[in-house]
């Protein structure tokens, strides 16, 4: 049989048959739906549709994927071609993260931002070179799978001694993807409520029903075949806003090219506003406003307690003087706004000082690496910088969603083929990220800043209203002259890729269409995070450890049922708004690279690692990444005081990498060398295929 006629090239030509009809009947979705726009077709209805036309679609392919066989329900069969394993292991690494926050981190932090380029995209050069084709190799179903194995004698024991091994891999790996998940569950409240008009915790259940469909139903063959088609709309919805701004600023449709002019452009305007009058009178007002948050503060208890008393009084006086009912509700409600208690006043005034404080500052240039008062402040920054790099890529290589698709091609040379592959089509993507942020930035700048009050976009209004109570932008007439100042605005990097349509002016129908992008990265990353959890649970804790005589129907129904009861439990944890979907998910990367790294990679790499280090190395990582983050955070009741050479609690795997790698050596070295199983078990992952 020729090499043309294989069933395997056959499956392949096959499939991508079907991915180009379906892009072909996107496209012409898309071109319906701006005929309909154009012909007055409300502004909801494209949202609904939008909405519920991919929904629709991701459900439709979860419903034909069903499956009960366990190879098909954790490993797709291993049999996914290596470019089709690319893109969507890439629709599974665009998160929410990478497609709704990452621009929005660069526009707000400038150079700082590309941290998580660099460190993201490195990240998948270590997952090629050091992991992904020897799980291949290994051949089983999960990240604790392996571990077991290695580090018990070689053997796939059932309990035994790699038990320890396997259940801190799976504490590990729940602790991990449910703090991503839950940062993906809130990017599809938030994408769902603003094109939807739902409320937030509503377009939460929404989205959380479609993320079921696909993952509870066929696991990683649905989810596999679900991704592919997510990540054709991911990269449409990314492009098409990206090259409208690039023609629109710089007369060329190739941003990653015409970006460069707008750098330019966009220095000279930051270097006008920060000589504007009108904006240093804004941001003396913002200073002051510090300045006297931090008077209340140094006369803390006495100035809570003379605040609630004034509040008091106003009140009284609005009582006896027959107020109107509006400035009655006004008086109360400042009332029961204010602290309860001196201790909630310092909390509360320390945050509002530090704003405040934020606002009074000039603009950074954008372009100014690690810019800062002093060098001092200045190789902080760049020291936060590189650690955050050296996070994202060990947390990226220890990721037990994304490694898990190293288990679903069919040989180890398609599973090196589908890393590049997953490269190629990341770095489509991230190439354009920076582009668009400076784009975005550059149409901000030039276009609203300057702006008479009386004819704000409405787009602002509808990015407002979303979530009231922590709104996604906010533009106040602070210094009351009728006129937009950069200083005046406060907006939530969360928002600015789903707003660049609107920003950009372009048709209705393209805010759908990034919508609908920004919720497929969101729902599949989504759906593998939670796969990833149940089958921890269900095949390494409950076939694995309780019950190893379980038929694989019940080891099929028990990880549904599991999946369907964590989904629900990160869906209430979205609902509550715990941090910004970048801080959640460079939280799980520290977690992540600190527990589960150095035991991988040495299990790979150094015969002598051996059950005892591994167990210590794994607790010793994850231990010192969580008290760094615990105790440096102000919001898990931490103090920034607290931080060793003043690193970020985002980049706390950078010292909990080195204790757990430091912890397994040590403690290998001071204990009997492990038999020669295991020695074996390292030359047959290694020995070339």
């Amino acid at each position: 049989m020729s090499a043309a006629t294989t069933p395997a090239t056959r499956r392949f030509r096959r499939l991508a048959q079907y991915y180009l009809y379906f892009t072909a009947c996107f496209a012409a979705f898309l071109l319906a739906l701006t005929v309909l726009e154009s012909e007055g077709m409300q502004r909801a209805w494209i949202g609904y549709l939008f909405m519920f036309a991919t929904i629709a679609l991701y459900a439709t392919i979860g419903v034909l994927s069903r499956t009960s066989k366990v190879s098909e329900y954790y490993v797709a069969g291993r049999r996914v071609p290596a470019m089709f394993n690319g893109m969507a292991t890439a629709a599974d690494w665009i998160s929410a993260a990478s497609f709704i926050s990452l621009a929005g981190g660069l526009y707000l932090r400038g150079f700082d931002g590309l941290a998580y380029i660099m460190g993201w995209t490195g990240g998948y050069c270590l997952v090629a070179l050091l992991i992904a084709p020897y799980l291949r190799k290994f051949a089983q179903y999960t990240i604790p799978d392996f571990l077991a194995a290695r580090y018990s004698g070689g053997g796939m024991d059932k309990g035994g001694r790699g038990a320890a091994v396997r259940l801190i891999a799976v504490g590990a790996t729940i602790i991990v993807s449910f703090t991503y998940v839950v940062a993906q569950i809130y990017a599809v409240g938030l994408i769902a409520s603003r094109f939807t008009g739902v409320d937030f915790s509503v377009g939460i259940f929404l989205g959380l029903a479609s993320i079921l469909v696909c993952s509870f139903l066929g696991g990683m063959r649905a989810i596999t075949w679900t991704q592919v088609a997510q990540y054709i709309i991911i990269l449409v919805a990314f492009l098409i806003p990206t090259i409208w701004l690039s023609v629109k600023h710089a007369d060329n449709p190739i941003p990653q090219v015409a970006y460069g002019a707008v750098l330019a452009k966009l220095a000279q305007r930051e270097i006008a506003l920060e000589n504007d009058p009108k904006e240093r009178e804004v941001r003396a007002i913002f200073q002051q406003r510090a300045d006297q948050y931090g008077a209340r503060l140094s006369g803390l208890p006495a100035s809570w307690e003379a605040g609630k008393q004034d509040l008091h009084r106003k009140l009284d006086a609005v009582r006896r003087h027959n107020g109107s009912l509006s400035e009655w509700r006004a008086a109360e409600r400042l009332l029961m706004a204010y602290p309860k208690t001196a201790e909630e006043a310092a909390r509360l005034w320390a945050d509002q000082q530090g704003a405040n404080l934020a606002r009074a500052q000039p603009p950074e240039r954008h372009t100014t690496p690690f810019p800062g008062a002093d060098a001092a402040q200045s190789d902080e920054r760049r020291n936060n910088f590189l650690a955050l790099v050296v996070c994202l890529m060990l947390g990226t290589a220890a990721l037990p969603h994304i490694l898990m698709r190293s288990y679903t091609t069919p040989s180890v040379q398609e599973t090196r083929v589908s890393v590049f592959w997953t490269l190629f089509f990341i770095l489509l993507v991230y190439l354009t990220i920076p582009a668009l942020a400076v784009l975005v930035k550059y149409d901000v700048y030039s276009h609203l800043v300057g702006l008479d009050y009386a004819h704000l976009p409405t787009w602002i209004s509808y990015w407002a209203n979303v979530d009231k109570v922590n709104p996604l932008i906010a533009i106040a007439d602070i210094n009351h002259d009728g006129i937009v100042q950069l200083a005046e605005i406060a907006i939530d990097g969360d928002v600015l890729v789903l707003a660049t349509p609107e920003i950009g002016g372009l048709p209705y129908v393209i805010s759908g269409l990034v919508a609908a992008g920004g919720l497929a990265a969101a729902l599949s990353t989504a759906d593998g995070l939670l796969l990833a959890i149940s089958n921890a649970l269900s095949h390494d804790v409950y076939y694995k450890v309780v019950d190893p005589s379980a038929s694989t129907q019940k080891r099929v129904t028990i990880s549904k049922l599991l999946l369907l009861a964590v989904a629900f439990i990160a869906a209430y944890a979205a609902s509550q708004k715990p941090a910004d979907i970048l801080s959640l998910v460079g939280a799980a990367f520290s977690l992540a690279g600190s527990a589960l790294f150095p035991a991988l990679v040495m299990g790979v790499f150094w015969k002598r690692a051996n059950h005892a280090g591994a167990l210590a190395g794994m607790l010793s990582g994850f231990i010192v990444c969580l008290y760094y983050m615990l105790h440096t955070n102000p919001i898990l009741g931490g103090s920034v005081a607290a931080q060793w050479f003043h690193i970020a609690p985002i980049s706390a795997g950078v010292f909990g990498v080195p204790a757990g790698l430091a912890v397994l050596v040590v403690v290998s070295l001071c204990t009997p060398a492990p038999d020669a199983a295991s020695a074996g078990f390292v030359d047959h992952i290694r020995a070339p295929e």
